[in-house]
């Protein structure tokens, strides 16, 4: 993943590294209500590779007006799964925004499975 610069000018260059602004947007869509977990590319052995990592299951990419984030994730059984995607959607938005002083053009999200936990 390519770097991104900050949008902010000042008296140097802050440079946030994609990957990490995809671990906070990883994270906080795992701390959604109703989000079980990110669902990586490459079935079986995507999942077994990104084991444990937050960024799995995300995508950022610099668009002309802000970043572009895409989240796969896997939903709770049973419940609304637009109440929770547009949850996702204006959490993550917000927070990445938030932590990183970087404009968010949109927040895709997929929901790639629906399981019980348990």
């Amino acid at each position: 993943m390519a770097d991104v610069p900050n949008d902010r000018p000042g008296l140097g260059e802050i440079t946030i590294a994609t990957t990490a602004i995809a671990q906070v947007a990883g994270r906080t869509a795992s701390e959604c209500y109703g989000v079980v977990d990110t669902a990586a590319r490459g079935g079986r052995l995507g999942r077994l590779i990104a084991r444990d990592r937050p960024e799995r299951g995300v995508e950022i990419v610099r668009g002309p007006d802000g970043l572009v984030i895409t989240l796969r994730v896997v939903v709770e059984h049973g419940l609304n799964l637009t109440e929770v995607a547009s949850t996702v959607r204006s959490h993550v938005g917000y927070e990445v925004a938030r932590l990183t002083g970087i404009r968010v053009s949109s927040v895709d999200v997929h929901i790639a499975d629906v399981r019980t936990s348990g």
